[in-house]
């Protein structure tokens, strides 16, 4: 799955059975904004379902909130957006294309830790089970160069950011001997800063027009509405506010899909704690975050946390959870201790009184703040690359077939169940629609009766319907049909009274909440 070839065929596959189309499609597209199709948008809601479950649902101290996309332009001045939101952009002058520093080397790193994965794997195959990987990467001379390589570029370069010391992250590249993807040459510029946030003006007339921003993250929405929320909700510390909302950010370097886009969509929460807890608090949403990703079932491998060095300017402690992509381990979702910088800076610039009085401690104070914030477009990236898979199917005749599905996990996948009548007469339609009709109260249902039931089978398996049912002329004289199971492609027979209850069973929320609880 971390082939070129095999992620082109992902995208392809997405546009195909309509989970996500380029925006403006038939205006040959829109840099790096898409839109989600029919198929993309019900996943889409369902891993927010999933999430805003179990965030509000399962914790009594967390509720949430719906927070304008606009908002007044001294807030981003008071949270260091206007002053500290850039990113560290170098341009190739042959090639006249601009990158982004930090992100050439990372990509320089990646290659060099993929190298050492292809000498373990070499290894691997030759000792057979015999194999000590750590002890192979430990002492293996080739092994330990390459990893020291990769630690030694990425110690240089995380040390440049912190000082924000952009000559030497150009050295670096220089010294790594990174080449523009496009001329192939080394000819850089200097690294300069370049604000990240899209601006409009807000009025009737250009003399009386407010500039204002599109906000480019979700959490200021939150930490604005603190006092509001505390307040009309009677909570007490320690509590959390959750919300679901699109941001945007002028990405220059946007690539990958949708995993860095302009348009994008955050799931956020801010929990508030007494000061002197937070790194207590930060650990344990660190595991809970972490349980959320694992209980889907997309393999505990594919998940990994990384610390980080550079630190926001309002962090003490800082962490990502990062999912292996296609294109390898990448940020999934950020846990980070934000101290009580945003609410300070708030009551700061605002004049107004941001505090709370805590009766155990018998003092008021500024809440300290934990945040967890997953992308979603990066989460449904996640889920649609990790569940693409191509089958070999030997057929009653030695022949070979092949599939393609969508092992979507069936809570969260776009179509519950496929209803098929077997042919187009003998009254098996009127049945089938009958069965989709008391059906679609509870799942979302297709009905199909184009082309043979073995093609029907393919488009269902194509976007991860975890259920086909299909009615034939049994049905009609004992009430039964055939039930399919998309993963293993068995069948049963199974009366249709029981329909509600064996898909209740598997593609149920309730379910995947439960194992959290």
């Amino acid at each position: 799955m971390a082939s070129e070839d095999t992620f082109k065929k992902i995208i392809a596959h997405c546009k195909e059975y309509g989970f996500i189309f380029p925006s403006s499609d038939i205006y040959d597209g829109l840099g790096a904004v898409y839109d989600y199709g029919q198929t993309g948008v019900e996943l889409k809601n369902n891993i927010k379902k999933y999430w805003w479950d179990a965030m509000v649902l399962l914790h009594d101290n967390v509720v949430g909130i719906d927070s304008a996309i606009f908002m007044h332009p001294t807030i981003w001045k008071a949270s260091g957006h206007v002053d500290a939101f850039n990113d560290p952009l170098i341009d190739n002058k042959d090639s006249k294309k601009r990158y982004r520093a930090d992100v050439l080397l990372e990509e320089h790193i990646q290659k060099i830790e993929d190298k050492l994965e292809k000498e373990v794997e070499k290894a691997a195959k030759r000792f057979g089970d015999d194999f000590d990987e750590a002890k192979f990467r430990t002492t293996n001379q080739r092994a330990v160069e390459y990893r020291q390589k990769a630690e030694e570029v990425r110690d240089r370069m995380n040390d440049a950011l912190k000082r924000e010391d952009f000559e030497a992250l150009r050295q670096l590249i220089i010294d790594c001997e990174i080449v523009c993807p496009i001329s192939g040459t080394r000819n850089w510029t200097e690294v300069r800063q370049f604000n990240l946030m899209f601006s409009t003006e807000m009025g009737s007339t250009a003399d009386g027009a407010l500039k204002i921003y599109l906000r480019p993250e979700t959490a200021q929405g939150i930490f604005v509405n603190y006092l509001n929320v505390q307040k009309t909700g009677r909570m007490k510390i320690p509590f959390g506010i959750a919300q679901i909302g699109k941001a945007f950010r002028n990405e220059i370097v946007a690539r990958q899909f949708i995993f860095r886009m302009r348009e994008f969509e955050q799931m956020e929460m801010q929990f508030f704690v007494p000061p002197g807890t937070e790194l207590e608090w930060y650990e344990k949403w660190k595991e809970t975050r972490l349980k959320w990703h694992k209980n889907l079932g997309l393999g505990d491998a594919n998940y990994r946390f990384h610390k980080h060095e550079k630190l926001a300017h309002y962090a003490n402690a800082a962490s990502d959870i990062e999912f292996n992509f296609p294109f390898g381990f990448k940020e999934l979702e950020g846990i980070h201790s934000r101290t009580h910088f945003d609410l300070s800076q708030h009551q700061k610039f605002s004049g107004k009184k941001i505090q709370y009085f805590d009766p155990e401690r018998n003092e008021s104070y500024t809440p300290y703040v934990i945040e967890t914030s997953i992308g979603l477009d990066r989460m449904f990236l996640s889920i649609i690359s990790n569940s693409y898979t191509e089958e070999k199917l030997t057929k009653e005749d030695g022949s070979i077939d092949e599939r393609v599905v969508m092992r979507i996990p069936p809570a969260l996948a776009p179509v519950k169940l496929a209803i098929l009548p077997l042919v187009k007469k003998d009254g098996l339609p009127e049945k089938a629609t009958d069965i989709k009709n008391k059906l679609k109260f509870e799942f979302n249902c297709q009905y199909d009766e184009k082309d043979s039931i073995g093609k029907r089978y393919r488009r269902q398996d194509a976007i991860g319907t975890p259920f086909c049912i299909t009615i034939d002329h049994q049905t009609l004289e004992d009430d039964t049909v055939t039930i399919r199971h998309r993963d293993t492609m068995a069948q049963d027979r199974v009366q249709v009274s029981q329909l509600s209850e064996i898909i209740s069973e598997k593609v149920s929320l309730k379910s995947l909440l439960q194992k959290l609880g």
